[in-house]
């Protein structure tokens, strides 16, 4: 049997090595009170089972290049997106609104888009370095809550900046004319690349980041409305009523189920089954005839305390009582066959509430 060789560092290997990861701790670990929590430890799992790709630039490798990236670059403002909502509530409901850029919206410079992409991918380029250096070994503390730091901050420039451009996905939507296509799952679409079109950006090649966005945005639009278009092609019928399965069996199973049991249950009020008075108090208490509908009919044990008799002494009544109904039942239904000149068949001489 061929056995299946996987790489040292294939993505099943290191998602294997870091399922159980655990921190090592150093030699003065006793005297630490602080440790990583559950969720935290879940987080490293997850950073340290998947490669961290980034986008290379030479200010990462400069002496100062922390320093330089995060302390002296200019302060980004932060979009504010509560509009964003409501917009999308308005959109969706067929109202033509467009967006509101002074409510929130941050338009960006060139050079604070670079700030922001640098910021964004020196702290991927650490993490992929503090992965490298721990390898396939337990890393400590300290390395541990280094590549928690540094995902952290990667994870927030990256939702700064896809923020920043929300209402470039809007825009783009409402210019696209695919009505077969649902609003909502446009801007979906245009979402995922906007988010994709972030990771891969190179800032150093100096375009504007819409530029590059608009395209990805567009062609995740094509790609929607061409998987639409294939499914439609391979279920060119819409919900017809018309082709729906019928439910008549089942319409008339359940109506001669209903006019059977009023046949059972004329029988057993009017006593033509020549029950005795211990007979009709079981079936009366068993099946709830003279019960409203919410109230459950009696147990066999709850019956045997009323009539002073064992629960199995009722249910013997009870089966001599029901073969008494059924006998007088298929004397009736023999009766109806014979006066309107045919045999009985075999539903006819049976009924589903006396099994």
């Amino acid at each position: 049997m061929r056995q299946t060789v996987i790489g040292n560092n294939s993505p099943l290997d290191r998602l294997r090595k870091r399922q159980g990861v655990k921190v090592r701790q150093g030699a003065d670990a006793h005297r630490k009170a602080t440790r990583l929590s559950a969720a935290d430890e879940r987080l490293l799992r997850q950073v340290l089972s998947e490669e961290i790709d980034y986008i290379d630039n030479p200010e990462f490798y400069k002496a100062d290049a922390e320093e330089r990236i995060y302390d002296r670059a200019p302060e980004i403002e932060k979009p504010d997106v509560t509009w964003y909502r409501p917009l999308m509530d308005d959109l969706t409901g067929a109202k033509s609104h467009s967006p509101n850029r002074s409510a929130g919206t941050v338009l960006l410079t060139g050079a604070q888009e670079k700030v922001l992409f640098l910021q964004y991918n020196y702290a991927r380029h650490r993490v992929g370095e503090l992965q490298r250096e721990i390898g396939d070994r337990e890393p400590t503390e300290e390395q541990a809550r280094a590549v928690l730091h540094w995902y952290r901050i990667s994870r927030s420039y990256r939702e700064q900046i896809a923020e920043t451009n929300l209402a470039l996905v809007l825009a783009m939507a409402k210019r696209t004319r695919m009505s077969e296509v649902d609003f909502a799952d446009l801007v979906s679409e245009g979402n995922m690349a906007l988010l994709r079109s972030v990771d891969k950006f190179d800032c150093a090649r100096g375009f504007k980041f819409s530029t590059y966005a608009c395209r990805a945005i567009l062609k995740a639009f094509s790609r929607q409305g061409m998987k639409l278009s294939k499914y439609r092609q391979r279920f060119p019928t819409d919900f017809d009523p018309a082709l729906e399965k019928s439910n008549h069996l089942e319409t008339m199973r359940a109506l001669t189920e209903r006019e059977a049991a009023d046949e059972v249950k004329h029988i057993v009020m009017t006593n033509e089954a020549d029950l005795s008075d211990v007979e009709q108090t079981v079936i009366h208490h068993r099946f709830g005839l003279d019960r409203d509908e919410e109230s459950p009919p009696l147990t066999l044990e709850q019956v045997g305390q009323i009539i002073g008799v064992t629960k199995e002494r009722v249910r013997q009544i009870q089966n001599k009582a029901l073969e008494k109904i059924r006998l007088t039942l298929e004397e009736a239904r023999l009766e109806e066959a014979q006066q309107a000149g045919q045999e009985p068949t075999a539903s006819d001489e049976d009924s589903p509430y006396l099994n």
